[in-house]
């Protein structure tokens, strides 16, 4: 069950700003709160914690526990990373209608974004990586769902400082594993 919470809250907090909340609440402020991109914000959710909680247990597979520690400590670093990386996007001008297009979208922003990271960590940290899917599945699909009903609101939030405060705290992960990885520190 920690894999599912951890997963689920760190997905939920990391996915605040990022690049396809920030999509999706454009999308909802132009072309209006529809369902149909709701749905489509949830598929792409859906579908990329899948795909990284799979991969973080194939690999997994492949490494001993100190490996699997470090492994852990590259993709908090990665995430930490991401967090701090500014985000310069524009809004789209003409905005296609598309929901496959939208899905897309969403589904290549999210595959190398700081969530996923995390719930590729979590796959591997704690071995059920059906748990960590699913709950970074409904923490990204919850994350995307505030965007859709923020609309345009959503750039008035401070959302640079809270990733910056997120990315820290992360990076500060990313080490302590990497120092329990190398037998540095207890973990």
């Amino acid at each position: 069950m920690p894999s599912f919470l951890f997963a689920f809250a760190a997905t939920l907090v990391t996915s605040l700003g990022a690049r396809d909340q920030l999509l999706v609440a454009q999308l909802s402020a132009r072309l209006g709160a529809g369902v149909g991109l709701l749905f489509t914000a949830w598929l792409a959710a859906i579908l990329s914690a899948s795909i990284m909680a799979w991969g973080g247990d194939a690999i997994a597979a492949l490494m001993p526990d100190a490996g699997k520690t470090m492994l852990v400590a590259f993709a908090l670093a990665a995430a930490a990373f991401e967090l701090a990386w500014p985000n310069k996007e524009k809004s789209p001008r003409e905005p296609t209608r598309s929901l496959v297009a939208a899905f897309i979208v969403l589904l290549a922003r999210q595959m190398g974004d700081a969530s996923r990271f995390l719930v590729f960590a979590f796959a591997v940290a704690t071995g059920v990586p059906l748990l960590a899917g699913i709950g970074g599945a409904l923490g990204g699909g919850l994350a995307l769902t505030l965007g859709w009903m923020a609309g345009q609101d959503l750039g008035n939030w401070p959302l640079r400082a809270i990733r910056l405060g997120i990315a820290v705290v992360t990076g500060i992960a990313a080490l302590m594993a990497g120092l329990a990885a190398r037998g540095i520190i207890q973990a």
